[in-house]
């Protein structure tokens, strides 16, 4: 029962003992066939069945320190992760402590950013109303000053018209006056 030393020596340990249990079957399955042709077949059998139990304790016998042996080394592994998982908990808890503060300020300046971006556009927005409010404004000056100018002009054309039509009735009243003498 040779123990072994590193995970390589129980990796070639167990591959050995998984041969030597694959071989014992094959053996045993061949002897099975064999005494089936002899005369004492139940002796030929109990034979086999003992030669393959004694190869089967003997790979079992080399199985098991390979197999503590990994074990041990598994458990050491996952010790020293633990150790190393330990000791980098400082430091990992002052990184996440840093990434946080980064983070923090980081959307406090892009918090900042946004509420800019929105005070600009309220301002725009009023600027954009106060133009519209301006040119409303205008657009309704020059409507009154237009309906203005069109109701000087339909007064013109009015009184225009009631002289034409005073003078109209001027020179009737004439001609009536004047009229059937010729």
């Amino acid at each position: 029962m040779p123990t072994p030393q590193t995970l390589e020596q129980a990796d070639a340990q167990r591959e050995r003992v998984k041969q030597m249990r694959s071989e014992a079957e094959q053996r045993y399955t061949t002897e099975q066939t064999a005494c089936y042709k002899k005369f004492l077949v139940s002796s030929c059998l109990d034979d086999a069945k003992k030669r393959y139990t004694r190869t089967m304790i003997e790979a079992r016998k080399l199985d098991i320190p390979a197999r503590e042996f990994q074990r041990d080394a598994k458990r050491a592994d996952v010790e020293a992760k633990e150790a190393q998982r330990a000791a980098d908990l400082p430091r990992r808890e002052s990184e996440q402590k840093e990434q946080a503060e980064n983070y923090r300020a980081t959307e406090a300046t892009r918090a900042a950013a946004r509420d800019k971006k929105r005070a600009d556009k309220a301002v725009k927005a009023a600027e954009g109303r106060r133009k519209r409010e301006a040119e409303q404004v205008k657009r309704q000056a020059r409507q009154e000053k237009r309906a203005k100018k069109d109701a000087e002009r339909a007064a013109k054309k009015a009184r225009e018209a009631a002289k034409a039509e005073a003078k109209a009735a001027a020179e009737a009243d004439v001609s009536r006056r004047s009229g059937p003498a010729q």
